[in-house]
């Protein structure tokens, strides 16, 4: 007799019994039809490919790509299926994703200095072959020393690095078809899932054009991003001819015994992009009569520290900046508008006290004396400074805030009186040629670690949170981005090496009984990639000690 047992699923509120051994696929497939396939489950709030079979009583929730569960999982089938394609028609060629871009991905193919639109279409439709065969996905557990061999047959020099790095025993492999890889995290059941993407030329290389979550019946095309585009593509240059563009060549200069240069040279590079935008702020001053500096991005970018650094070099330069954070002029709490689940939305614009702010604005311009709020956190309520503030005919106002790009945040103030700055962690460094590290993982990273510093919060409170900021910036900063006329990469190539064992020890205490726990256990395991690096030779000016600590700039 088939032993059954009882599970819990969350998606329809209900319990039913399964034999023992029962795959995830087939409880989806018990199920009526779903407005979108299902591509993964959390067990227990542990994130599963489809394959995996239940022994034991458990709570599942199925995922479609409306999550960002789901999203993920699509993305890396899509890079899967890319890859594939890429060896299928021009065998020997390594396919690069280089970073995100618009709803799809940014890729490069080794020895290509451009694809046509002929090449696209070619890759285009194998893509689609390899979605006709439906072909199973699975992952399989082996000694690690067969898995490199089957990577070095299969040239992929980059994960053999990375495994190379951080020896185990046993890895995890991807299959479909003959194809291998591996992918750091889930991935779709078969081929077939992927039923909507695009291949088109961009730059040197092409965008693979992926459908987005809040969407997922169409292609966006319009994605205006030449701007970010050129600071990535500086930085990966960068970090390439520096012999670091992966997390296996990290890996190996720490085990040398080298972070302290790496280190060095890292902060070295932003010290040089901040002396190049007080040149350009300062031209723009002596000609245009430049008088207002508007910092944006999304969170945990370092806008605060960029904003210090940035004065710096403005007063060698003989211009006194004045600062001010536009979390300041936030409304009292009670006032602060809510989100569609009910919960105060800080990201909003309406979050702002535009009256008061462009006030105070104009009154500055003029040269009066003007108080300034100060907001306090704890409290929900507006503070003020002792002393009032005033420019002279030296000062420049530096104005820091995710809304520092919005038209709408300071309609009175001309356009060429003010030099816009977006600042955001665009990650350079990749796990090997496909996975690459997601900014908004190296933002979270940040954020859990100074939030639990400075504010007290613990991972569950800033993970709870994440999703709302996520749309937040999706809503209210993204689409300004454009509209900057500097972008600053705020990402050190080594600094999550620091942030591991700062952040392990916060994410370990989030209990797997909520379904945050998930997403904990995820970035512990895409930490576990990095060998840690010890802090001491990190300058107190540095980006980073915004978020580990050790500054010595006043927050």
């Amino acid at each position: 007799m088939i032993e059954k047992i009882c599970i819990v699923l969350e998606n329809t509120s209900s319990t039913m019994e399964v034999e023992m051994g029962t795959s995830l696929q087939t409880i989806a497939a018990s199920l009526p039809m779903a407005d979108y396939p299902y591509l993964a489950a959390t067990v227990n709030n542990r994130l599963k490919e489809l394959a995996y079979r239940i022994y034991k009583p458990v709570t599942i929730r199925l995922i479609d790509i409306r999550s960002f569960e789901g999203i993920r999982v699509l993305q890396r089938t899509a890079w899967f299926l890319l890859q594939t394609a890429v060896r299928n028609c021009y065998p020997g060629r390594q396919l690069y994703i280089r970073h995100s871009l618009g709803d799809g991905f940014y890729c490069e193919i080794e020895g290509f200095e451009s694809i046509t639109e002929e090449q696209t279409q070619r890759l285009a439709a194998q893509m689609r072959r390899l979605v006709a065969a439906d072909l199973p996905i699975c992952r399989q557990r082996m000694l690690t020393s067969r898995v490199r061999e089957l990577y070095q047959e299969a040239g992929y020099a980059d994960k053999i690095e990375l495994l190379d790095s951080r020896p185990r025993l046993y890895s995890n492999l991807h299959t479909m078809g003959d194809a291998i890889g591996f992918f750091y995290g889930a991935l779709a059941p078969s081929s077939s899932y992927l039923t909507l993407f695009d291949l088109r030329p961009y730059f040197n290389g092409m965008t693979l054009i992926l459908p987005h979550r809040s969407s997922p019946d169409r292609l966006r095309y319009e994605f205006h991003q030449e701007k970010m585009t050129d600071v990535f593509r500086e930085y990966q240059s960068w970090v390439r001819m520096m012999g670091l563009p992966t997390v296996g060549a990290i890996n190996r200069t720490v085990q040398q015994g080298d972070a302290g240069a790496m280190i060095k040279v890292a902060e070295a590079f932003h010290e040089r992009k901040f002396s190049q935008i007080a040149d350009a702020i300062y031209q723009a001053n002596r000609e245009h009569g430049t008088r207002m500096v508007l910092i944006s991005g999304p969170s945990s970018s370092g806008k605060t520290t960029s904003s210090k650094r940035l004065s710096v070099q403005l007063g060698v330069l003989g211009l006194k900046p004045v600062m001010i954070s536009l979390d300041d002029y936030f409304v009292d709490r009670e006032k602060t508008p809510l989100d569609e689940h009910g919960d105060y939305d800080y990201e909003a614009l309406e979050a702002i006290d535009l009256a008061l702010f462009n006030d105070h604005l104009q009154r500055l311009m003029q040269g009066e004396e003007v108080e300034i709020p100060r907001y306090d956190f704890i409290t929900g309520h507006r503070q003020w400074h002792e002393s009032p503030l005033k420019l002279d005919q030296r000062s420049i106002l530096i104005i820091e805030g995710i809304h520092g790009l919005n038209p709408r945040l300071t309609p009175s103030i001309p356009r060429h009186q003010k030099f816009q700055i977006y600042i955001s962690c665009f990650t350079s460094v990749a796990l090997d040629n496909l996975s690459r590290i997601a900014t908004t993982d190296n933002r979270l990273l940040r954020r859990l670690i100074r939030d639990h510093r400075t504010r007290g919060n613990d991972a569950l409170a800033t993970l709870s949170r994440w999703p709302s900021v996520r749309r937040g910036e999706e809503k209210h900063i993204f689409p300004y981005q454009e509209n900057a006329d500097v972008m600053l990469n705020s990402s050190l190539f080594y600094e999550i090496s620091v942030l591991r064992p700062f952040a392990e020890q916060i994410l370990r205490e989030v209990p797997d009984t909520v379904p945050e726990y998930n997403e904990a256990q995820r970035l512990l395991q895409f930490l576990d990639n990095f060998v840690p690096i010890e802090p001491d030779e990190i300058a107190p000016t540095s980006i980073l000690r915004e978020f580990i600590g050790g500054s010595t700039f006043k927050y």
